[in-house]
């Protein structure tokens, strides 16, 4: 009786083999889980880098070179980022239709899923600057008045104070920024693209990039306001100018007869 009763199990013995095997399970899942992950991931990226290195092939090649290396048709991509592909493919300037002074805006002719696997293809070429995120270049939470300022002192000498754009040198101009994607504003300032310069983390910031974002939006705007009565396309001192030229010059003319007429027949009478 003695030798039966010694071989009896403690009671909680159940219980300690159950949480054993559930920590062994749990230890398991953690340190394979995490791994499955990342080579998903990394597969998937992987695909995307091989697939817009297809795309590259058939529409970029010609021109930057079939290892973006550049040619004295386009230059290097080496370094340029996800986000400049996504800028300049996603507004349709690129691939661009012939050379000239500046690439124009066009409709572009790729899904959104080949311009992320294009900007997969170039991102791996070098390190650059890549796609933002919504919260990025979301006007929410921005300070308009503050972005006011930052576009007047960095922009407008170019897009002109409201960004309805200006034209440059040798045929360049500065695009209209009225109705484009604040991401592509985002991106445009980030990137540098054709005779824009960039403006990294360093000259402005990523709040001051979304303060900017918020002005544009505000100003051109559905429900965009003129405190001045007719705004003349918003074009500054040009439009201005002229229409001071054509109708007020004009006008004092007309007076300036009038009156002239006015004197002579008084004189004869």
């Amino acid at each position: 009786m003695k030798k039966l009763s010694a071989r009896r199990r403690h009671p909680l013995a159940a219980l300690v083999v159950l949480l054993f095997a559930l920590a062994v399970t749990g230890g398991l899942y953690a340190a394979f889980a995490p791994a499955d992950k990342a080579q998903a991931d990394d597969s998937a990226q992987s695909l995307a880098i091989e697939e817009g290195k297809k795309l590259y092939a058939v529409g970029c090649a010609s021109c930057h070179g079939t290892g973006g290396q550049g040619t004295s048709d386009g230059p290097s991509l080496v370094g340029v980022g996800a986000a400049a592909v996504d800028f300049q493919v996603g507004t349709g300037r690129m691939p661009a239709q012939q050379p000239g002074a500046q690439v124009p805006r066009k409709k572009n002719i790729y899904s959104n899923a080949q311009i992320d696997q294009l900007a997969a293809y170039v991102a791996s070429l070098g390190a650059g600057p890549t796609v933002p995120d919504k919260e990025q270049y979301s006007p929410d939470g921005a300070d308009i008045g503050k972005g006011g300022e930052l576009f007047r002192t960095n922009c407008a000498q170019c897009h002109n104070f409201t960004g309805k754009g200006g034209a440059l040198t040798d045929g360049k101009y500065a695009p209209t920024l009225e109705g484009v994607d604040p991401k592509h504003i985002y991106e445009a300032m980030e990137t540098g693209p054709q005779n824009m310069p960039s403006f990294g983390d360093g000259s402005l910031s990523k709040e001051n990039k979304k303060d900017i974002i918020a002005y544009l939006g505000a100003v051109n705007g559905d429900e965009s306001e003129s405190p001045g009565g007719l705004d003349l396309g918003g074009l500054g001192p040009v439009s201005e100018g002229l229409f001071g030229y054509i109708f007020g010059l004009g006008t004092l003319i007309v007076v300036a007869i009038w009156v002239a007429a006015r004197t002579t027949k008084a004189k004869k009478s």
